[in-house]
Parts: C-alpha cells; sequence; structure tokens
C-alpha cells in the first residue's frame, strides 16, 4: 500500500513553486516529474524562465489547472503559496521539509488540503544512487516513508 506522500506522484498535472531570486529553484523535482511524463509548470515571481521553459510569477497565471503543487520557497512565503492552493481549488500540496508553517498547517486543515510535509519531494521522485536515495533509505528503515 502506498503512503500519503507516494500518492502525490500519482497526479498527471503540477506546479513547482520557488523563487530562485533567494535560492536555486527545485531544479531536480521539475526535471523528474517532466521525466516521468507529468505536466509540469514552473512558478517563480523572480525570473521569467525555467530549464528553458516558461515561469510563471503566481498560481493564477498558470496555462492551466493543477492538481499537485510543491512548494519549495522561503519559509516565510510558505503560507501565501499555500493560501493560494486553497483558492484555486488545489487540494494535494507538498511542502518542502522544515518549510512548514503553523500558518500554513491552519490554512491546510480549513481548507481540506492533503498537505505533504516532513520531506524531500527528491527523495520520492529520485530511483537512482544519491543523498536523496539515502534519505529514502533511512526514513524507509525508521517507518517514516
Amino acid at each position: 500500500m502506498l503512503s500519503n506522500h507516494e500518492t502525490f506522484f500519482a497526479l498527471d498535472r503540477f506546479a513547482v513553486v520557488g523563487r530562485s531570486q533567494v535560492k536555486p529553484f527545485p531544479l531536480l523535482s521539475y526535471r523528474r516529474l517532466k521525466a516521468l511524463g507529468k505536466t509540469v509548470h514552473a512558478i517563480d515571481p523572480s525570473t521569467d524562465r525555467i530549464d528553458g521553459d516558461p515561469a510563471y510569477p503566481d498560481l493564477a497565471a498558470l496555462p492551466g489547472p493543477v492538481e499537485g503543487l510543491i512548494i519549495e520557497t522561503p519559509k516565510a512565503e510558505v503560507h501565501d503559496w499555500v493560501s493560494a492552493a486553497a483558492a484555486l481549488g488545489i487540494r494535494d500540496v507538498w511542502v518542502h521539509q522544515r518549510h512548514e508553517t503553523p500558518e500554513a498547517l491552519a490554512v491546510a486543515e480549513t481548507h481540506g488540503i492533503n498537505l505533504r510535509t516532513g520531506s524531500c519531494a527528491v527523495m520520492y521522485l529520485d530511483p537512482g544512487v544519491s543523498v536523496h536515495g539515502l534519505h529514502k533509505l533511512i526514513m524507509k528503515l525508521t517507518g517514516r516513508y
């Protein structure tokens, strides 16, 4: 049986949010979702292109609806992105490990958002031998995968 975190990647249409002006855009998540054949949009208010693809300033600017949202922004922005997801009816959101806030958790609970927290999305997306693979092994061994 798949864990709640694993079911996130059964979705087909995603947006990945980053702010490359502050920290590198989450290219590993973005590229891996694309490699899996998913529809993926980059959201980055600080640039208009990510990895050669259009980058959108916010969720409302996307060319179509998404089912899943991965948020890898500075922690101070997470509440606003979860709120924006709630406003658009996005019910599956992933917040990068240790970036969730009490305010973001409250918004998710109020709006029925399945908010995945506590781990890195790449751990679930990277099938190879890497730091993420080691993280995956540790999480499986400790029953937190």
